[in-house]
């Protein structure tokens, strides 16, 4: 009898193979936790700089809604 052909020597490989597995799968486990939490964070950074962007957009109409009004008093005053 060798010792590849030993029930108890293949129970020790199988058991080793399956520790090496659930170790991986744990490794793999994490390494997809923390894709998916540094996806969900460069989600979340694009929302803030569209929303950043928006404010900032909707800022700058105003003020240019603000200039057009005072030209246009001050062209209207100059009219009469």
């Amino acid at each position: 009898m060798t010792a590849t052909t030993d029930p108890a020597v293949r129970a020790d490989q199988a058991n080793e193979l399956q520790i090496q597995n659930r170790t991986l799968e744990m490794q793999l486990l994490h390494e997809s936790l923390a894709r998916a939490h540094m996806q969900e964070r460069l989600h979340e950074a694009e929302h803030q700089r569209l929303v950043h962007r928006v404010a900032r957009a909707r800022k700058l109409k105003q003020r240019a809604e603000r200039a057009s009004l005072r030209a246009r008093k001050a062209l209207a005053v100059a009219l009469m």
